[in-house]
């Protein structure tokens, strides 16, 4: 797909949830080797690539993991991949695989319900800074 670096891991993102927000931040600031890159899943280029993989809207509420060409993950299984990428102490919650993904969605589920109302919500997707512009597709 044109616009989206084959070598680079990407992750959608509500990008007017600030909960989702810190995360992307918090990926960005542990992300030692440079291996993510993110879109919010509000932009244009955020649906293109929802389209892209074909990945139903259902499905879509918070976080979307996607690899270029291989595979993506949702839900509580993209939390548990993008740790397993980011390596290190991050690597230990990959222990929680070992709850069905139903189980664990259940309780990703109940969070993305009420990120709005916990955390809070702009009214558009985050500006990142000069420094991080080129951590961000669009």
């Amino acid at each position: 797909m044109e616009g989206i670096p084959n070598k680079k891991k990407i992750i959608l993102f509500d990008g007017v949830c600030n909960l989702c927000n810190s995360s992307v931040q918090y990926v960005i600031k542990h992300d030692k080797k440079d291996k993510f890159r993110f879109v919010p899943i509000q932009s244009e280029l955020g649906q293109k690539i929802i389209k892209h993989i074909g990945i139903s809207e259902k499905n879509v509420d918070s976080v979307i993991f996607y690899k270029p060409g291989k595979v993506y993950y949702y839900k509580s299984t993209a939390a548990l991949e993008i740790a397993k990428c980011l390596g290190g102490i991050f690597t230990y919650a990959t222990i929680f695989r070992i709850i069905p993904s139903g189980i664990r969605d259940v309780f990703y589920d109940y969070i993305a319900k009420n990120r709005y109302k916990w955390y809070g919500k702009n009214e558009s997707c985050m500006i990142p800074t000069p420094e991080l512009k080129s951590k961000f597709l669009e």
